[in-house]
């Protein structure tokens, strides 16, 4: 490996003391017990599993003069010291992975400009793109043949876009591609790609990884660390540059007691959910141990961890223990992968017998019995509301049903989605079993009810013909449309146009149900104005009431042959019927006959690739990206960061979301990305969705901030109210007009810009266009009460400066109405205090201390390059002098 090809110091000495020999294998391994014990006396047992992973990381792979510093972090919970983690791989989504394999041949573009070696320029960590999020259900589960049609339409939509991916594989090193129709990430991650324990070069370590997309810590149950990255941060691992931390908060959940009967892992870690947010483990590691841990399921426990970023953890931790060997048996792991496991995790500590004397400076209980029935909702995963409380929260009430015309409530989207779910034999299958005792009781979809199910893998569908259920689920309606993530990321496909028509002309309150993690506002379809997050029988069984207006555990949801009224109760299958199906049904040939031709490498190309990309230039979906031209594009080149004079351009409350900043679903004609496609010539039928154009900064430029459900208090109406929708205000003139064309007007006059927003910004999924969107408006600083981890990190990714406000200072104490102007003063360093100049309108001057957020050294370097994109660029050239 050339010192060009690797961007970052890979430093090559390893603490060789610590080298051992694994009892049982031909393998070695490094003994991080006895590296800290060297230090401290004890203190590895009782380390916490996390804590435990990264001595192992440090004592493999950091730089000799400096590991006790870092190993001491651990030991006595210090965070006054920046240590190196290298994840052992890197794990893509399409839409973020392609995004980042587009900077990189974009990165390649400048060298050779510049008289470098573009094939110099790969990915030198492991890198794994699955094509999982490009396909838009627009026929759903009650059409025949819906998989085959929606397949052929992502195809053909999107054939700029696998037309660049299918280039990556042949031109970059250690890329490898997954094509669409086979799965989502974490699932295929989960069930198959990782090892758990990789044996590499003569030595076996922990599986570790980063990935393009905030569920990653799905593989967590796994005993696996895996964080998930936004494209950016996945961009530098992918370099060979470490990801430097401070130690987090690692906190242990004590789970006690057993789920009660009829309680599904949906409900579980809808509960959880809530539980975790109220106790504010936001940018924690949490670790689940307990009693309660043995009535889990791998499956269960996979559910749990998927929704970390719903409780705003970074990763949620299981230990490796006996389940966790079944389940990699349960999947067609290797022999030798399995026992390679056990034999690792009993000799260097990760097993959970040894985790017993871990000690954590916090500890939290909760109880899996007290858990019902529950779903999450309207708008967010933590908004738990028990099945039995609907009525008394406003959702249940009294409704009609007029012949001809949708209820007051209508679920227009019922879907069985996400990796969430699907990847739990036992929610698939209570779903089937109640689809099946509803078709015998003669109940029907409702015809508004757009329904689907969309596995995370194709085991699904094997294990379901194998227990007969999968004709019961198609009989209502719920016939596979996909293997790959849908409803959940926003792409449910267009609606029958007269029910759409309806919800206009009446303005129905219109509602989606699904078994996903993400219901934010305007997240599932621009006309289901509110979605609940269930479990896959809930699912179903809002599809046959067919309106949330329906008190799902008091109410009949239908009748029957007879007109008799069915109860929920009715229909809802027994736990050991369900344990009996999953038993029999699913197996380990099921997962070796899907993975094995997955995975089945051929025969290398013999085809010459050019490392560089011809770009399509009238291509809507790739595009060379500008971060790198000396003009620049947006406020990039053209507008140097000065921090001075700058206008708001947005003032935003509490819980902004990765949605509102760079909306997901799909693109409306009227919107501005829209107006733009059509005038570049795409049909509106193939406008497809805002993330499948984000490797285009021209379409994706005028997606930011571009959900109809932003509330920018800029915007008022004439009684003062907050106006809905994709708006801005230009100032000094004080126009209010549509988002897009404030960002021109700004762009034209080379105004600087910042935005002021309230906690929790940038929370949802890891998506890297929410920071360079607002970098190429020309915004220059973030002025909030708190950030969500992953975007925090894009910001500064991208140059731009993430600035707290102190306790107690928020917007609204300032009394800021937007016709500010803004500078910034003081040192920029880790976590400085700074001063927000503040001039109001009025000429009085007012001065805010402020947390600078960028918090290591690491970022401070990557801001003052301009962003990661020009670090890269920097870090080549001094690397070939």
């Amino acid at each position: 490996m050339s010192k060009a090809t690797n961007l970052a110091h890979m430093h090559s000495q390893m603490n060789t003391k610590y080298r051992k020999k694994l009892p049982g294998t031909n393998l070695e391994y490094f003994d991080a017990r006895e590296a800290v014990n060297a230090i401290e006396p004890g203190a590895y047992d009782k380390l916490s599993y996390t804590a435990r992973l990264f001595a192992e990381n440090l004592v493999r792979k950091a730089e000799p003069e400096n590991l006790k510093d870092y190993l001491s972090q651990l030991i006595y919970n210090k965070r006054d010291l920046d240590f190196p983690w290298y994840p052992a791989r890197v794990v893509c989504h399409d839409i973020l992975g392609q995004t980042a394999l587009v900077d990189l041949a974009g990165l390649r573009d400048a060298i050779a400009q510049k008289g470098g070696d573009p094939s110099k320029i790969n990915p030198v960590v492991q890198t794994q793109l699955i094509v999982d999020h490009s396909l838009a259900v627009e026929h759903g589960g009650f059409e025949k043949d819906a998989f085959a049609k929606n397949r052929a339409i992502e195809d053909r939509r999107n054939d700029d876009r696998f037309h660049f991916i299918n280039w990556t594989k042949e031109a970059f090193e250690n890329v490898d591609v997954i094509p669409p129709g086979n799965g989502i990430m974490h699932q295929i991650n989960l069930e198959k790609m990782s090892p758990v324990v990789h044996a590499k070069d003569g030595v076996a370590f922990p599986d570790t990884m980063v990935g393009t997309d905030s569920h990653t810590p799905h593989v967590d149950a796994l005993g696996v660390l895996a964080i998930g990255v936004g494209g950016l941060e996945a961009e530098s691992v992918m370099l060979g540059h470490p990801s430097y931390l401070r130690l987090p908060d690692i906190i242990g959940v004590e789970l006690t007691g057993k789920p009660q009967p009829g309680i599904t892992a949906t409900d579980l870690v809808l509960y959880l959910t809530e539980f975790l947010r109220k106790e504010k483990v936001v940018s924690a590691h949490v670790e689940f141990y307990g009693e309660g841990v043995q009535h889990l399921t791998l499956g269960d426990r996979a559910t749990i961890s998927n929704m970390t970023p719903e409780y705003g953890a970074t990763a949620a931790m299981f230990f490796i223990d006996q389940q966790t060997i079944d389940y990699l048996k349960l999947t067609g792991r290797t022999d030798e992968n399995v026992k390679l496991v056990e034999v690792y995790a009993k000799e260097a500590g990760f097993w959970a017998d040894s985790l017993s004397t871990a000690k954590y400076e916090r500890v939290l209980k909760f109880d899996l019995s007290s858990v019902q029935r529950t779903m999450a909702g309207p708008s967010n995963p933590h908004k738990r509301v028990s099945t039995t409380d609907l009525a008394k929260n406003g959702i249940a009430g009294a409704w009609t049903e007029e012949a001809g015309k949708m209820p007051d409530g209508a679920v227009i989207i019922a879907a069985i989605t996400s990796c969430t779910n699907t990847s739990n034999p036992r929610n698939v299958i209570s779903a089937a079993l109640l689809a099946r005792n509803a078709n015998a009781k003669g109940l029907v979809r409702r015809p508004w009810v757009k329904s689907s199910l969309a596995p995370g893998s194709k085991v699904v569908q094997t294990y379901l013909e194998e227990a007969k259920l999968l004709p019961e689920l198609e009989k209502l309606g719920f016939g596979i449309v996909a293997f790959a993530c849908t409803t959940c990321n926003g792409m449910s496909g267009a609606l029958d146009p007269k029910i759409q028509q309806e919800i206009i002309d009446r303005d129905l309150y219109a509602t989606a149900v699904l078994s996903g993690n993400r219901n934010f506002d305007g997240r599932i379809h621009p006309y289901a104005k509110q979605a609940f997050l269930a479990s896959p029988a809930l699912v179903v069984a809002y599809a046959i009431a067919g309106t949330v207006r329906v008190d799902i555990e008091k109410d009949p949801i239908g009748k029957d042959q007879q007109g008799n009224p069915v109860y929920l109760k009715d229909i809802w299958p027994s736990d050991a019927e369900i344990d009996k199906i999953v038993t029999e049904s699913v197996k380990p040939e099921q997962f070796r006959a899907v993975y094995d031709p997955m995975f089945a490498r051929g025969a290398a190309s013999t085809k010459k690739i050019s490392p560089l990309y011809d770009w399509r230039a009238q291509s809507t979906y790739i595009r060379r990206p500008p971060y790198w031209d000396t003009e620049g594009v947006g406020a990039l080149a053209a507008n140097p960061r000065t921090l001075k004079n700058m206008r708001p351009l947005a003032i935003l409350p509490d819980n902004i979301t990765t949605d509102h900043l760079s909306p997901s679903n799909a693109i409306l004609r009227s919107s501005a990305a829209g107006e733009y496609l059509e005038k570049m010539g795409l049909p509106e039928e193939d406008f497809n969705s805002y993330a499948t154009h984000r490797g285009d900064h021209l379409t994706a430029m005028r997606a930011t901030f571009a959900n109809p459900q932003l509330l920018n208090e800029m915007c008022l109406d004439d009684k003062g109210q907050v106006k809905k929708g994709s708006l801005a205000r230009v100032e000094p003139e004080g126009k209010a007009m549509r988002m897009w064309e404030a960002i021109e007007t700004y762009l034209g006059r080379k105004q600087p810009l910042i935005i002021v927003a309230g906690a929790d910004y940038g929370q949802g999924s890891s998506r890297d266009w929410a920071a360079k969107g607002v970098r190429l408006a020309g915004v220059e600083v973030i002025a909030a009460e708190g950030f969500e981890r992953i975007h925090r990190t894009n910001l500064v990714g991208m140059g731009v400066l993430p600035l707290e406000f102190k306790p107690g200072t928020t917007r609204k104490t300032l009394n800021l109405d937007g016709t500010e102007i803004y500078s910034v003063e003081g040192k920029i360093t880790p976590r400085a205090d700074l001063i927000l100049v503040i001039e109001r309108k009025s000429g009085e001057i007012v001065k805010v201390p402020m947390t600078c957020r960028l918090d290591t050294a690491a970022d401070v370097s990557v801001y003052e390059a301009g962003g990661i994109l020009q670090r890269f660029a920097n870090d080549f050239f001094a690397s070939e002098k």
